[in-house]
């Protein structure tokens, strides 16, 4: 029989809505994430997330979203920002487990309730804590694999991702999926996103194939909503993506080609215009990275007439600057130069609450980065290095796989440029930072700036580079 609670409607939270005042749910959730970098907090707090907490769906958040609030709103206690007390809410919970203390994100036994947005694992299924949401827990888990494997773990009829993640026998037959299991998915997709900016690509490439294999085998199970088979699909599609990227980025082109090739298919089958856009953009990448320029101009332009069915201008933009990437491959400056004017033009108009989740990692530093890769494959290095120092100033320190890239971009053309000595200091500067981050793609655009510095290697500072980058390319 259903709760009380569970059956009546959520009262909107009117003083958190209060607290965020003119800013958009978008604007909000990011400064929500740099208020949780500045305390050492790791969330993956997007629109969504705030807008079930206004909704009063999460009635509570968790230890590591409290702590990030009254580090924003100082002075505020929870009850101030229209929070309930979390003993009613966690129900028997509470009274079995006690309050976490101090600086604990939550025990496993609360990790049990997920809601998609809060940018955590999920922890093993427990009777002890509701399941209908209005608890926002947390699992925090430092080891990759645990946080893509606890993203399936949730409670309610999840049996069959969890049976694809722990390598049992799958089921024969397939009950139904639910609220629960969309919501898993879309937890995936977060994680990776995360663990990507925070790490690279080349430690999660196989861990998230296991999540991936879960999500698809969703999509052959009941569903009595559609709205529900929608979420999954989309979910399955963007998994499909960011286990492409994974495998993009360490240099595994074929897998890559084949995840976005089923991502593009799932979108196809759902008629998802959102999700083939996002799918053929990043096609658009990978044709350009493997030397397939044409490629690249016709997946970015068939990207862009399916986004133009979103109101998002942002998208629009880096769709335009996948093109102008084709462009530049061909050595057609004009056409190059002509798309990056749009993606400028469509970029200054702003970031808007359409704008994809996937595309946070898009700003002003990735615009100069990728316009940077557009003069560099022209051989406009001066250009190319004036716009790659942009990017590495301008990044955000969350993104340090791209402040890694973008500094072994700069490495590059000042070298190309003949720039020896300042191309020296950039490329330490990114061997600095690949020390906590992994990335075939970076390693290989190092590999070949010190190819070109050997030349001026009697030089001080091109020699140091070149010892450091020989060390660190040999096997631990």
């Amino acid at each position: 029989m259903a709760s009380h609670r569970a059956s009546s409607s959520p009262r909107p939270n009117t003083a958190f809505r209060e607290l965020r005042g003119q800013r958009s749910p978008g604007e909000f959730a990011a400064a929500v994430r740099r208020a949780a970098r500045e305390i050492g907090e790791h969330v993956s707090c997007d629109a969504r997330y705030v807008g079930r907490v206004e909704s009063g769906e999460i009635r509570c958040p968790n230890y590591a979203y409290e702590r990030v609030f009254r580090h924003m709103f100082p002075g505020r206690e929870p009850a101030d920002m229209g929070f309930a007390p979390r003993e009613t809410v966690r129900g028997r919970g509470a009274h079995k487990n006690g309050p976490a203390p101090p600086g604990h994100s939550g025990s496993p036994a609360e990790s049990s309730t997920r809601g998609p947005g809060d940018g955590s694992g999920a922890g093993t299924p427990s009777d002890s804590t509701p399941s209908d949401g209005t608890y926002d827990s947390t699992f925090d888990s430092n080891k990759e694999s645990d946080v893509l494997r606890r993203a399936f773990m949730t409670s309610g009829t999840a049996a069959v991702a969890t049976a694809s993640l722990g390598g049992g026998p799958r089921p024969r037959h397939r009950r139904h999926a639910g609220e629960t299991e969309a919501s898993a998915v879309e937890e995936a997709v977060r994680h990776i996103r995360l663990l990507d900016d925070r790490h690279g690509a080349d430690g999660l490439y196989r861990r998230a194939a296991h999540p991936l294999r879960a999500a698809y085998d969703l999509l052959d199970a009941q569903v009595r909503r559609q709205s529900v088979a929608d979420r999954l699909h989309s979910g399955a599609g963007e998994l499909s993506i960011s286990v492409g990227w994974l495998a993009h980025d360490s240099g595994r082109y074929a897998d890559a080609r084949s995840h976005y090739a089923e991502a593009l298919a799932t979108a196809r089958v759902a008629g998802d215009p959102a999700l083939e856009a996002h799918a053929f953009c990043n096609t658009a990448f990978l044709a350009r990275d493997a030397g397939r320029p044409r490629e690249a101009v016709r997946a970015a332009q068939a990207a862009q007439r399916a986004g133009r069915q979103l109101p998002s201008a942002r998208l629009l933009s880096l769709l335009a600057l996948r093109e102008a990437g084709g462009w530049a491959g061909l050595g057609d400056r004009t056409a190059c130069k002509e798309a990056l004017a749009r993606a400028r033009t469509m970029f200054e108009r702003g970031a808007c609450e359409a704008d994809p989740e996937w595309m946070t990692f898009f700003g002003e530093a990735e615009l100069e980065g990728l316009e940077a890769q557009c003069w560099s494959a022209l051989g406009d290095w001066a250009r190319a290095a004036e716009h790659a120092r942009r990017a590495v100033a301008l990044q955000d320190p969350h993104f340090a796989r791209n402040i890694a890239l973008y500094t072994a971009q700069l490495a590059g053309d000042l070298a190309r440029g003949g720039a020896p000595d300042a191309a020296a200091a950039a490329g330490e500067q990114a061997l600095d930072h690949l020390a906590q981050v992994q990335s075939a793609r970076i390693r290989t655009m190092l590999v070949s700036t010190a190819r070109l510095l050997r030349r001026h290697a009697a030089e001080p500072a091109v020699s140091a580079f070149l010892g450091r980058h020989e060390a660190a390319a040999q096997p631990a």
